[in-house]
């Protein structure tokens, strides 16, 4: 159950980096000049970080549930 609960969360933190990736390079592409470009990736650096910490904590309970199996 820890293991299905792990992968999971790994996924879902997945998703969020793959968000993160896909809108800082949309990001790029829309050719906004500095300022704005700093404020849009200002915004997104708290959903990358967050995914980055759920999948963290998912990848710790796989670890945890296959050492506990």
């Amino acid at each position: 159950m820890i293991i299905l609960a792990g992968a999971t969360l790994s996924i879902l933190g997945l998703i969020g980096i793959i968000y993160s990736i896909i809108a800082v390079a949309r990001a790029k592409r829309a050719k906004l000049d500095d300022a704005e470009l700093r404020a849009r990736l200002g915004k997104l650096l708290p959903i990358n970080l967050a995914a980055l910490l759920v999948s963290v904590i998912g990848l710790m309970l796989v670890v945890v549930g296959i050492v506990l199996a």
